[in-house]
């Protein structure tokens, strides 16, 4: 049954999402099409599509009472609305619906895991949220919330654990039959963890195990994780709150982090190998993926960041919208992501140079846009090298972005302070990449207000949002030194509507 709440939200959006113009949203990256989004929820595949949710406040641009949204796809480029999936309506979660995941369960309904939030007044006064596990059934459209919620509660945790911070559920069924779930927690450190869960049914859940905990070396709270096999490794994806810096590798504030390692299943033991970065630009949060039919992992995130979420420029109707989803594999030890390879249908005009020196500012015929896929290959022309090279993207006399790369230290910076952010917020992030036989490869994929980076076949990749006015639409090359380039560019077709509704 829709609740009062839930049809209140569906017919706003269904009322004020038509009269914001396709132009005022991205061009192939999901929005909430009115209001606010944050984190994806629920990525997953059901009845042959893929079905994306998130964190998702209707009536306005800000942070608000957790509903969540609804999308889907055949090809993770082009976007069909749903109506709002669930809204805060029961008391177990009034106060929100928090992040969470799904899973396609073996009679053909779909099975919402996501965190219920309650405001309760403690015993000193101050009224605190109380998170809690809790599930909703449904349809693809419709989902109704389990009696039993909330299913997992405080007494569930183990020693030590927080009830304050204990979120975000990633759910999945394995091939024994059993529904497994990670949960992230702060433990009695006062950092971050992630935990194990089981159940037969869905509904009914035991606790397992500690799989891993940041022992306050990376972050504080570890919120949406994600456990999964790729290329013969597992793979643990956490957001870590309050990160310090590590060198280039992590960046303070609210990081991302990819622990890779081998998992004894039988034991439900995790053992961590390595720790890496999952991206190295400002604006990326709460990855989540799934497994596709063909055997991808795919992987979608939030396309924004916490500490700077509050500056938004004025006059939008949407705040907030999520990644281009990229693949995901293991190269060297590291993990590697890409672009969707469905990304490439939609490929226009192609224009190509090859053996381009450039030292001076240098223009190419053809060579510029907004919405487009672009990759620039560089070497140095000569023996005696170059300082550095960069190129600008969203450019016009006033307006620019800089990607900057220095052979000497290795080093990449990525400036884009002047790229119409009207805020004194951050701007520039720097880290480190590794040539190939002095030849780096820079791919840039870039829709309407945002860059997405790649860096020597997905190696590295690095997300920023840019606020340049669209007209500024020029790319030029410059180098201290003389490099040779390379460079593949082709306009990126969106202009047709999907089935089954409006585009994203």
């Amino acid at each position: 049954m829709v609740s009062e709440k839930l049809q209140k939200a569906r017919d706003f959006e269904g009322k004020y999402i038509p009269y914001v113009p396709a132009s005022k949203r991205p061009a192939f990256h999901v929005t909430g099409g009115i209001g606010w989004i944050n984190d994806p929820n629920g990525f997953s595949v059901y009845k042959g599509e893929y079905h994306l949710f998130f964190q998702y406040h209707p009536y306005s641009t800000k942070w608000g009472p957790m509903h969540w949204g609804h999308v889907k796809t055949r090809d993770f480029v082009r976007w069909a609305f749903l109506p709002v999936a669930m809204a805060p309506d029961e008391p177990y979660d009034h106060a929100g619906c928090f992040s969470g995941s799904a899973v396609e369960m073996p009679d053909g309904r779909q099975l919402l895991m996501y965190t219920g939030v309650q405001q309760v007044r403690q015993e000193d006064g101050v009224l605190r949220d109380i998170q809690t596990q809790c599930i909703a059934i449904g349809d693809g459209i419709n989902y109704e919330k389990c009696p039993e919620n909330p299913v997992l509660t405080e007494k569930d945790l183990p020693e030590g654990g927080s009830k304050y911070d204990f979120r975000d559920p990633k759910v999945w069924l394995d091939e024994d039959g059993s529904y497994y779930a990670v949960v992230g927690n702060r433990c009695s450190d006062d950092s971050g963890t992630i935990l194990l869960y089981r159940s037969e049914d869905g509904i009914h859940w035991t606790y397992i195990t500690m799989l891993d905990a940041s022992y306050n070396e990376y972050g504080k709270m570890w919120e949406c994780p994600d456990f999964f096999p790729l290329d013969g490794k597992q793979v643990l994806l956490t957001s870590p709150q309050e990160m310090t810096p590590v060198g280039l590798e992590f960046h303070p504030g609210f990081g991302t982090i990819c622990l890779i390692g081998s998992y004894d299943k039988e034991h439900c033991a995790f053992l961590r190998e390595r720790v890496q970065a999952v991206d190295y630009g400002i604006d990326f949060y709460a990855p989540q993926t799934l497994a596709t039919p063909d055997g991808r992992r795919v992987m979608t995130a939030w396309m924004q960041n916490w500490s700077t979420a509050n500056c938004q420029p004025s006059g939008i109707h949407c705040f907030g919208e999520m990644i281009l989803p990229r693949e995901l594999t293991l190269r060297d030890g590291r993990l590697i992501q890409n672009p969707v390879r469905e990304l490439e249908r939609y490929r226009g005009r192609r224009v190509s140079f090859r053996d381009v020196l450039v030292s001076d500012e240098t223009n190419l015929q053809g060579v510029r846009g907004r919405i487009l896929d672009l990759t620039v290959t560089i070497r140095p022309a000569g023996k005696s090298g170059y300082r550095w090279f960069r190129f600008n993207i969203a450019k016009d006399g006033e307006h620019f972005t800089t990607v900057r790369y220095k052979p000497e230290t290795s080093k990449i910076r990525v400036d884009r302070t002047r790229c119409g952010f009207p805020y004194d917020i951050v701007h520039v992030r720097e880290f480190l990449v590794r040539p190939r036989d002095g030849e780096l490869k820079i791919r840039a994929i870039m829709d309407r207000h945002s860059v997405e980076l790649f860096f020597n076949d997905g190696e590295q990749a690095a997300t920023f949002l840019l606020y340049t006015p669209e007209q500024a639409d020029a790319i030029s090359f410059e180098a201290d030194g003389a490099v040779l380039m390379d460079v593949e560019k082709y306009d990126l077709l969106l202009g047709a509507e999907p089935e089954g509704g409006a585009q994203k």
